[in-house]
């Protein structure tokens, strides 16, 4: 198994355990995932994270429990779904990231859309630069799908798929 963690920063030498930005609400007994944590995330779902880091995005992909109307209706023949308004993907298409490759025997799974955490300090194994952010997609099955608003797809998570929003703040009609 590999685990990564996705960065604008070039020189990591040493990720330390730190709180969220913006807490999220956690289920009870689970609060403790908006505490000082080092994040890592799995292969399966690395698109989570090939955008700029403040870009809005919806990522969508079924489960073993999405129907089979969800999964045609939303996703076609694509493994997922990655939506991003207009205005980011000049960035999407120009910003360069890094991926770090994480000793995955530092993390423990915390069962949620592909993400592990580590509670103490991990030296990353290696880096590797990624740009044209934009052309990462469809070889990982994943179909970047540019829209004007985020705001028409709220109803995403009412489907049977999975639906993950990440700076979904930054969005520009989003409340």
């Amino acid at each position: 198994m590999r685990l990564f963690h996705f960065s604008d920063d070039p020189a990591i030498a040493l990720f330390e355990p730190r709180p969220v930005r913006v807490p999220s609400m956690r289920p009870a007994g689970r609060e403790w995932l908006n505490g000082p944590l080092v994040w890592a995330i799995d292969e399966a779902h690395d698109f989570m994270y090939l955008f700029p880091r403040e870009c809005p995005r919806i990522l969508v992909w079924a489960t073993v429990l999405s129907t089979e109307h969800d999964r045609l209706a939303w996703l076609g023949r694509w493994r997922a779904a990655a939506y991003v308004e207009r205005r980011w993907l000049e960035r999407l298409e120009a910003q360069s990231i890094y991926r770090y490759d994480m000793p995955p025997e530092e993390f423990e799974d915390v069962d949620d859309a592909g993400m592990w955490i580590a509670r103490n300090p991990v030296i990353p194994l290696g880096r590797l630069g990624l740009s044209q952010l934009d052309r990462q997609f469809v070889p990982r099955g994943v179909d970047l799908r540019v829209v004007e608003s985020l705001k028409p797809l709220k109803d995403l998570w009412n489907t049977s798929l999975h639906a993950s929003g990440i700076r979904l703040r930054n969005a520009s009609d989003w409340n």
